[in-house]
């Protein structure tokens, strides 16, 4: 009989929660910076870097947090799924 720790199916699906979570910081985080350059761009002036720095965080953070998220939600049904003997 194979323990929680054994089955190679809950490890690979722990390092997608882990991976998931990471992507889920990091594009939470580049929201963030974005956020902050825009409140900078209107404090001083906008300038084309601030500009640029703004899209690239917007578009980089939108293309890491979309798959966490969709990702992060697959394991917690694939747990719950689990959890109540329910495949």
């Amino acid at each position: 009989m194979t323990t929680t720790l054994d089955d190679p199916i809950i490890v690979k699906r722990r390092k997608i929660a882990s991976v998931t979570s990471a992507g889920k910081r990091l594009g939470y985080g580049l929201y963030l910076v974005a956020t902050a350059l825009l409140a900078y761009g209107f404090w001083q002036e906008f300038s084309t870097g601030i500009e640029v720095g703004i899209i690239v965080c917007l578009v980089v953070g939108s293309v890491i947090l979309a798959p966490s998220i969709v990702f992060s939600y697959a394991v917690k049904a694939a747990d719950r799924a689990d959890r109540n003997n329910d495949w």
